[in-house]
């Protein structure tokens, strides 16, 4: 029996990518391993959303040449459409997949036998047409469950749209086919994953749906026990949604919302679609209808362009805002971007203070949250692993608990009392 292993980098998106990538070579006798198995594949999965991302994957590569020489690397994900020649040329690698082609692996590798030459599968990303359904299964408590991918919004920073496409998602019907499998896998819980999740609803260019399409039918037709959404766009995070979770039996009080940032000038040479006055409003709305819900923000600090002035202007508007915790991203230049093109950069120096900056309010931020729900009980979905004889769980408005471990309790819901004491301030 032939070993495959597999190494995700960057979003949940990813990760549900390569579980479903790990079932199609199981499905053909390999056996899963890790990667210090000497497997005879190794996929290495990548994300490109920053140059760390870029130079992770490099890193990587070279880290399993000298462990496992023998294996066969197989380089898919962002990285590999944006730049295939760029990985072909790292030692060590011997195929090289973009978007279009990463779930025909065995169409287009087949013996997975090496060659003296590096074999490059990368189209045009507008190839890159169909959807494919991904979820992640027995990985952990929770399932990632891929329902859109692609994206449309051309935003001047990011490079999704030419790393995967178009916006495009699978139909409700499937989805819900996926749900209910995944509930009979005994995972109690979903979280809806998509490169732009709300933007649910494109089918061959043509919008069949919409995203409160799927949540309703998510509600009403599943078994699942808790869903959560990953990640949504300001200006699809519409009152109807909002007001849809706060009643709703299954979709759990937690948001992740991206911002960017809190100045109108730098939301503007971002090409946002929302400025701040609409993002202060769904935040807003939010508490009203949830006061103890979880929402987390994305960050970019350093964008060309950006003073210390609308440094400040961000901020403060976070400052000002009942937000639980932040995301803080240095801005990173990505080829073929309009952001690549524009002037007046920031210094690497700046950038790092005003992270740090950032990340002491997230924390103060994320402290005052927690501390919201002292002496409340919460239901609590405990974690499949115990770490150092403790379990971890969530709440269901995203605040992470731990208890002492006992058998009966992985994979389990339990009423408990919030307390210092059981405070983990890992958040993820």
């Amino acid at each position: 029996m032939r070993k495959v292993a597999f190494h995700t980098l960057g979003c949940k998106l990813n990760f549900s990518e390569t579980s479903t990538l790990g079932r199609m070579f199981e499905e053909r006798g390999y056996a899963r391993v890790e990667e210090h198995e000497n497997p005879d594949v190794l996929v290495l999965n990548t994300c490109s959303v920053t140059d760390n991302a870029d130079k992770k994957c490099r890193q990587i590569i070279r880290q399993f040449r000298t462990q496992s020489p023998q294996a066969y690397v197989v380089v898919v994900g962002c990285y590999a459409q944006l730049k295939p020649q760029e990985i072909a040329d790292i030692p060590g690698v011997n195929a090289v997949l973009g978007a279009a082609e990463k779930f025909r692996i065995f169409d287009v590798l087949n013996t997975f036998e090496k060659d003296s030459t590096v074999q490059v599968c990368a189209s045009e990303i507008s190839q890159a047409n169909t959807f494919t359904a991904a979820y992640s299964l027995a990985d952990r408590t929770r399932t990632f469950l891929k329902v859109q991918d692609g994206c449309d919004y051309h935003c001047s920073f990011c490079t999704i749209p030419l790393a995967r496409g178009a916006s495009r998602s699978d139909t409700i019907d499937n989805v819900l086919r996926a749900a209910r499998k995944i509930a009979e896998s005994g995972t109690k819980e979903i979280v809806l994953t998509g490169v732009n999740t709300g933007d649910f609803g494109l089918i061959e260019g043509q919008r069949l749906y919409h995203f409160y399409d799927l949540v309703q039918a998510l509600e009403q037709d599943t078994p699942i026990e808790r869903i959560r959404i990953s990640s949504i766009e300001p200006n699809l995070l519409t009152d109807e949604l909002i007001d849809f979770v706060a009643q709703s039996k299954k979709f759990m009080p937690h948001f992740h919302v991206p911002l960017q940032s809190g100045s109108d000038k730098i939301l503007k040479f971002m090409r946002r679609k929302y400025l701040s006055e609409l993002y202060k409003s769904r935040v807003e709305r939010i508490k009203s209808r949830m006061p103890l819900a979880c929402i987390g923000v994305d960050v970019i600090v350093g964008f060309p362009n950006e003073s210390q002035e609308d440094f400040l202007d961000t901020y403060h508007f976070l400052n000002s805002l009942p937000v639980s915790y932040l995301h803080v991203f240095p801005y990173s230049e990505r080829a073929n971007t309009r952001a690549a093109d524009m002037e007046n950069t920031v210094t690497a120096t700046q950038k790092k203070e005003r992270a740090a900056m950032l990340g002491i309010l997230s924390e103060k931020k994320k402290r005052f949250f927690y501390e919201q729900n002292l002496g409340l009980v919460h239901s609590v979905l405990w974690e499949n692993a115990p770490k150092n004889g403790l379990l971890e769980g969530f709440t269901q408005n995203y605040v992470r608990l731990s208890t002492p471990y006992r058998p009966e309790l992985p994979n389990t819901t339990q009423n408990v009392l919030v307390e210092a004491e059981r405070f983990m301030f890992q958040m993820v």
